[in-house]
């Protein structure tokens, strides 16, 4: 049986849904497709080289259709619809976050994306130093913030139940010793994936509006 890279790494991120990151193997992706696992090494080396390969797919994906803001869009809600649209990508997959972190890509998607950013930035007034810098920071704090919102699932933990679940935190807490922490619990583990998500982008956002201000 014919196989190809992208048979392989759309196999693969269908079979993270049912058993996630640490249960995709490398074997277990060659079960799937019918072939021995030696097969699946003329195409990738190992299983990281496989997780580059299968983010460079859901990349691609939060940025079908990505063009440059028009004269009416701000930079800065340009810039924060392209990660909302990357967070939902990853969202797609158990565990999509966490695959993607510290993966090394070079689907062309990522280079489309990366080249408007800088540009897009460039045009609001940036350096491209600091446009550089800024990027990859928005990259990291969406992709860190999903596998935390992720691993709040607790999929993790098994028959054990999530330790996430609301109720589950407080009593563990002594509100004697911690007294902010106990009355800011709701704040600190916010249920509400978006809400949180957009405060944080926020908050990084009115730092590069600052920025760009003091230059």
């Amino acid at each position: 049986m014919k196989i190809t890279t992208a048979e392989i790494a759309r196999t693969s991120l269908r079979l993270l849904n049912e058993v996630g990151l640490d249960g995709l193997t490398m074997r277990l992706v060659a079960r799937e497709l019918g072939v021995q696992a030696p097969a699946l090494y003329w195409h990738v080396k190992n299983k990281q080289e496989l997780l580059d390969v299968m983010t460079g797919i859901v990349l691609a994906e939060s940025a079908e259709g990505l063009e440059l803001p028009g004269r009416e869009t701000p930079w800065d809600e340009w810039l924060a619809d392209r990660l909302r649209l990357l967070r939902r990508a990853m969202l797609r997959y158990r565990d999509g976050a966490r695959m993607m972190a510290g993966t090394h890509v070079t689907d062309p998607a990522i280079f489309r994306m990366t080249e408007l950013a800088l540009r897009t930035l460039g045009e609001a007034g940036f350096t491209l130093d600091v446009a550089a810098r800024a990027f990859p920071t928005l990259l990291h704090y969406t992709i860190g913030f999903t596998i935390e919102e992720q691993a709040r699932t607790g999929l993790a933990y098994g028959e054990a139940g999530n330790p996430y679940q609301e109720g589950r935190l407080a009593p563990t807490l002594d509100p004697e010793r911690f007294p902010l922490t106990a009355r800011a619990l709701g704040s600190l583990f916010d249920a509400d994936g978006d809400a949180g998500f957009e405060y944080g982008l926020r908050i990084i956002l009115d730092g590069m509006r600052a920025l760009l201000k003091e230059d």
